[in-house]
């Protein structure tokens, strides 16, 4: 008999225990690295572009009305008891400058229960803004709401819906949601009730956001509005239940 004893791994054996420990190896290393530099890759491959909430969900039969104020104090108490008499809750994205300087009518909007969003400060172009900037603008119309009010803001709508990457990212790193809006009005610039009304009602669906102003023309199509959804089903909630649904 042969007394050569038998070899346990044969050269391709050896070959193949060597591939898979520098393959597992490899993976360790690779794995380390990717959590090591993670925040890193995620910034160069998926540069910051949260995009921002223009309506809720279509299936749930809410609408939101999102009033921005710049402008326009001598209709807000007048908005604000025709929302009192049909019982429903608006969003009032506020100016910083203009709440520091109507304080008084910030605090019925506030005890009126209604919702209070930050518009900026100085109703700036947010896209042409440095993302210090950004943070600025949110931050110090935030500061002057929760004087006035207690209440401390975690909506942002850009003026005139102007945003980039830096006011996304700005408003997100401060725990903010950015949020536009399904229909515009447009009654910054039209005084036409029935155009205005138009554009508020057509085309309804579940989630839509519909942008105002404080204006007397939409003062005076308001009630009409909020009629014309509460008799086809809808709720009118504030814009912060809408996007949550």
């Amino acid at each position: 008999m042969n007394g050569e004893p038998k070899k346990v791994n044969t050269d391709k054996e050896k070959i193949f225990i060597n591939v898979i420990c520098n393959v597992i190896i490899a993976v360790v290393v690779l794995s380390v690295f990717f959590i090591a530099f993670s925040d890193t890759v995620d910034e160069v491959f998926n540069p910051p572009s949260d995009v921002p909430i223009y309506s809720g969900s279509e299936t749930e039969k809410n609408v939101s009305l999102s009033i921005v104020v710049n402008y326009g104090t001598e209709y807000i108490e007048g908005m604000l008891d025709i929302l009192k008499i049909n019982n429903v809750k608006a969003t009032f994205f506020v100016g910083g400058s203009w709440a520091d300087k109507n304080s008084h009518i910030l605090e019925k909007i506030a005890n009126g229960g209604h919702e209070i969003g930050n518009n900026g400060f100085f109703n700036k172009d947010h896209k042409k803004l440095s993302y210090d900037k950004n943070k600025e603008e949110i931050i110090v119309c935030e500061r002057v709401i929760e004087t006035v009010t207690g209440i401390k803001t975690n909506l942002f709508s850009p003026p005139a819906g102007s945003f980039g990457n830096d006011a996304l990212k700005a408003a997100k790193d401060l725990g903010y949601k950015t949020v536009l809006w399904s229909k515009d009005t447009l009654d910054h610039r039209d005084q036409d009730r029935s155009l205005l009304y138009r554009r508020a009602t057509l085309n309804a669906k579940g989630g839509d956001i519909i942008l105002m102003h404080p204006t007397e023309s939409t003062l005076k199509i308001l009630d009409d509005v909020i009629k014309f959804y509460l008799i086809n089903g809808y709720l009118v909630v504030s814009v912060g239940e809408n996007i949550r649904s």
